[in-house]
């Protein structure tokens, strides 16, 4: 049966407030940037043409009605947006940090995208789609962790492809304990993988040496061991890839390793949104290309294009309205 969205994502859409300087009387300014993982993931889908569609819970309030706006501006799906009549939209301040890396404030205790219930998943969509896409903010709280677990195993029981993409915030969660817990499951139900280097390392410490590897004299840890560790406990996945911030991604799928380094063409502003732009690009090279018979040049141009779009996106602030066109990534990919 032919299926109406290519990708469907349920999550959080919320304000990264990201530093825009300084006022006048030498106040900070912030700059109020719509984003949320699985919104960016479908936001950078929609300019690659793909059809998507997005589940999730906002406030009934200014940020709210903003985030819904610029959603729909991008092309994405919003009749399964809810605004929540009470709890308003959860806010993000994102510092960034001397190294290029972020330190993230969480305005969510509670937060709209938490109160997402499993009588309010809309089954049209979870039936309806060739990707269902989440993460695990979804699942630091009861209630939307109930809503989260049954659409994915609706659309899994429709004939979805699953793609998961941890998100680890450490901040949100009650314990890490809960976060590893949460996130094995959803380990345990994809078939395709995006997880950056420094989840593999909570996950895995012993497996990629991340207990020495913090050491000036020790090596580097091991993400190729990491990975295959996640491979062999959780056979379901077909395509795992593992982001390492500047320094690349690798890809595994089907036997084969293929490991591209990232785009350092200067310009970078913030990393907010790379990794989904990643994400995206390559549920969008999934739909058209498929889990089998991948060969390694396959693989490799895959994650050229991720990698060179995930690049662009770091030389702009915020995620939904930074992603770039298609054309601008070949640009990239034919200069280098």
């Amino acid at each position: 049966m032919k299926k109406s969205f290519d990708v469907v994502a349920l999550g959080e859409l919320l304000i990264d407030f990201t530093e825009a300087g300084l006022s006048e009387q030498g106040n900070p300014l912030w700059e109020a940037n719509p984003g949320g993982a699985p919104c960016n993931v479908l936001a950078m889908l929609q300019k690659l043409g793909r059809k998507t569609a997005f589940i999730g819970k906002v406030g009934n309030d200014v940020y709210g009605h903003q985030l819904r706006a610029v959603a729909e501006q991008a092309g994405i799906d919003t009749a399964a947006l809810l605004n929540d009549p009470q709890i308003h939209t959860t806010l993000a301040v994102v510092h960034r940090l001397p190294n290029g890396d972020r330190d993230f404030s969480f305005y969510r205790n509670p937060g709209a995208d938490m109160m997402l219930r499993e009588d309010e998943l809309p089954r049209n969509l979870t039936a309806n789609t060739r990707i269902f896409h989440f993460g695990t903010l979804s699942m630091t709280h009861p209630g939307v962790k109930a809503a989260t677990k049954t659409a994915v195993l609706r659309a899994k029981q429709a004939g979805a492809l699953i793609s998961f993409d941890p998100n680890l915030r450490p901040p949100l969660w009650a314990s890490m304990e809960e976060a590893r817990k949460q996130i094995e499951w959803g380990l345990g139900q994809c078939d395709v993988l995006k997880i950056s280097d420094n989840e593999v390392e909570f996950l895995l410490p012993e497996a990629v040496g991340a207990a020495i590897g913090r050491q000036p004299e020790a090596p580097a840890p091991d993400y190729v061991a990491g990975a295959k560790a996640l491979l062999e406990k959780y056979p379901n996945i077909k395509l795992l890839n593992v982001t390492c911030g500047p320094d690349g991604a690798y890809s595994f799928c089907g036997g084969q390793r293929v490991f591209v380094p990232s785009f350092k063409l200067g310009g970078t502003i913030e990393t907010t949104g790379a990794g989904d732009t990643f994400c995206a690009c390559v549920l969008h090279d999934v739909l058209k290309n498929g889990l089998e018979n991948r060969s390694e040049e396959s693989l490799r141009q895959m994650l050229r294009f991720a990698n060179a779009a995930a690049y662009l996106v770091t030389t702009k602030k915020g995620a939904i309205r930074s992603m770039p066109d298609p054309a601008d990534v070949e640009k990239i990919l034919a200069a280098n």
